[in-house]
């Protein structure tokens, strides 16, 4: 199946999957050309991103997906008879903004609801005096945040929306780097001096970020060094705000509130925003998938060909070292000018790659990656 042309239709052909497996979008199979300008190993959502721009820029791009869906952890799937799930990622944040502009995603199909409140902690206590046990319930509103932190902590409830501001403000000054290209020590530090030269316009966006943090860098700093635990006693006294709050410097990562550099995860989560609110998350209508086909169908309304169940075997090397296509699973060979790979580090360069081609430091550093997942998500 694929998605070809002005977007997505019914299947030509029978899937080898039972109808209650089906993905969340139909797809229908087009022709394969022999040569493309550019191919995209992988339908996960970072590779249809990349395909709609190629595409945009008139960059002929095809994308090669495994499995008979597209959307790869941002993914919609009828697990069971009648009922669809978001299989992994649920919620949506830090998709860049300007993505949904370039992209045109509302226009596509992309519908949100925000996630207000979006957080309930209830206590493990009895109710006194026929009351119903405590809870915590925070939200969009910062007065309704205050009352519910006050039934734990006056204190806490003056701190909240000073300890928002310190880190929108942290946010908003590391935000410009998430767009930049990362800071090219290689060519600093090794490169000729003309490439040494280029290579300072790569630190602009974190010196821009020092200055925009001043005279509390400092303080900033160990936010993204420190466990968060320690970040969260420095500003809170009651125990359910800040076990609310750390479970936003662990979830989705190997990792506790006690271990140095958890506060980054803290940080992390507040750094998406949507809808022009900053650090806000939304349930996407139709599941995660709904983003995935909205993405792909901006790519393929200008031209895009998107292929699922065509497995890449391997990635073409040409005798000169210079990469040339990939060849599929079924032995055709498709030829390209470059090669983009949405697959993990491991099976980019440790599968599909031919090693003769990369430095044995590079394939040892690939294959020490620790990959293991701290997530069991339940359907």
């Amino acid at each position: 199946m694929a998605a070809c042309g002005q977007g997505f239709s019914r299947a030509v052909r029978a899937s080898p999957h039972p109808a209650w497996r089906q993905a969340h979008s139909d797809t229908t199979r087009g022709r394969l050309k022999s040569e493309y300008d550019a191919v995209v190993i992988g339908a996960g959502h970072n590779g249809l991103v990349a395909a709609a721009y190629l595409q945009r820029l008139g960059v002929n791009t095809v994308v090669f997906e495994r499995r008979h869906v597209i959307g790869g952890a941002a993914v919609t799937e009828e697990i069971i008879p009648g009922f669809k799930f978001s299989r992994a990622s649920y919620l949506l944040s830090l998709l860049r903004p300007q993505i949904y502009t370039d992209l045109e995603l509302k226009k596509h199909g992309l519908r949100l609801h925000l996630r207000n409140p979006y957080s309930f902690t209830p206590m493990l206590e009895e109710g006194t005096g026929g009351k119903v046990p405590r809870s915590l319930l925070l939200g969009t509103d910062m007065a309704e945040n205050q009352k519910q932190i006050a039934q734990f902590s006056r204190k806490d409830a003056q701190a909240f929306p000073k300890y928002e501001a310190f880190m929108n403000r942290l946010a908003l000054a590391i935000e410009p780097l998430l767009d930049a290209a990362p800071v090219d020590m290689e060519a600093f530090q090794r490169g000729s001096l003309l490439q040494r030269l280029k290579s300072l316009s790569t630190f602009k966006p974190l010196l821009q970020a020092g200055r925009t943090l001043g005279a509390q860098l400092p303080q900033y700093y160990q936010v993204l060094t420190a466990p968060s635990a320690k970040v969260l006693d420095q500003w809170f006294e009651s125990e359910p705000l800040k076990a609310t709050l750390a479970t936003d410097a662990v979830i989705g990562a190997m990792t506790s509130p006690h271990i140095p550099g958890s506060g980054y995860v803290l940080l992390h989560h507040v750094m998406g925003g949507l809808e022009g609110m900053r650090g806000a998350w939304a349930y996407v209508e139709g599941g995660m998938g709904a983003l995935s086909e909205a993405i792909a169908s901006s790519a393929t309304a200008h031209g895009a060909s998107i292929f699922t169940e065509k497995t890449v075997a391997s990635v073409q090397v040409s005798s000169g070292g210079r990469v040339q296509g990939v060849v599929l699973q079924d032995g055709s060979e498709v030829r390209s000018r470059v090669v983009l790979s949405n697959a993990s580090p491991q099976s980019t360069f440790l599968k599909l790659t031919p090693q003769e081609w990369l430095p044995e430091e590079f394939v040892q550093r690939i294959s020490q990656l620790d990959t293991q997942s701290p997530v069991t998500k339940i359907n």
